[in-house]
């Protein structure tokens, strides 16, 4: 059972950035796969941006130049950098990681979310 630690969320200002977190680097042999989800309240959970297994990168059109996902495999974890923060990007975001334990198992596993809140 594959536990990813996320980091990272907090408070920020309009316009501001924050750096988003996630990854299991004891446990975590590669990632094949990885996305960054967010659910407000009140809404269902949404796709922000992935990495498929293939290497493609995709954004939901609301965050497209705004944010960047990326990995360090060397670490096993993945980041989300959000720049240009706007109040409706506040809520509660989870990371996914589909890839390969030390242990040679497949998993895909979800992150324990963290709460990212943007106001003045």
């Amino acid at each position: 059972h594959v536990q990813l630690v996320e980091s990272g969320g907090g408070l920020v200002q309009p316009g501001g950035s924050l750096r988003l977190s996630c990854g299991a680097p004891e446990i975590i042999l590669s990632l094949d796969a990885v996305g960054w989800y967010r659910q407000a309240l009140g809404k269902q959970r949404e796709v922000v941006a992935e990495i498929t297994s293939g290497g493609t990168t995709n954004y939901a059109d609301s965050v497209k130049g705004r944010f960047t996902i990326s990995t360090d495999n060397a670490k096993s974890a993945m980041y989300l950098e959000m720049n240009s923060l706007k109040p409706e990007d506040t809520a509660v975001y989870y990371c996914n990681i589909e890839g390969l334990t030390t242990a040679w198992e497949r998993f895909r596993a979800w992150g324990q979310g963290t709460q990212v809140t943007v106001s003045s």
